[in-house]
């Protein structure tokens, strides 16, 4: 009885329109790992969309403020090699 239903579900599968909407959204996510790939290589991967340090060790681009329970803001620029600033 399974066998009956996947051989009736694969008639009504349009492969030609399903390997075309793969294949847009192969680009897309293309598209965004290679924009990913750009921005990995100068921006701190501890550095939240707040522009906050989440990282759990020091570095010399935290800036902490008088709140002791927020992150740390992230003073480091994005046009540098980040790995550098940190403590070893």
């Amino acid at each position: 009885m399974a066998a009956e239903q996947a051989s009736n579900n694969d008639s009504n599968v349009d492969y030609e329109k399903a390997r075309a909407s793969l294949d847009r959204l192969y680009n897309i996510y293309k598209d965004i790992a290679s924009t990913a790939d750009e921005v990995m290589q100068t921006r701190c991967p501890y550095k939240n969309a707040a522009s906050r340090c989440t990282a759990k060790f020091g570095c010399r681009n935290q800036f902490f403020t008088t709140d002791p329970t927020s992150l740390p803001a992230c003073a480091g620029s994005d046009q540098i090699d980040y790995r550098e600033a940190w403590d070893q």
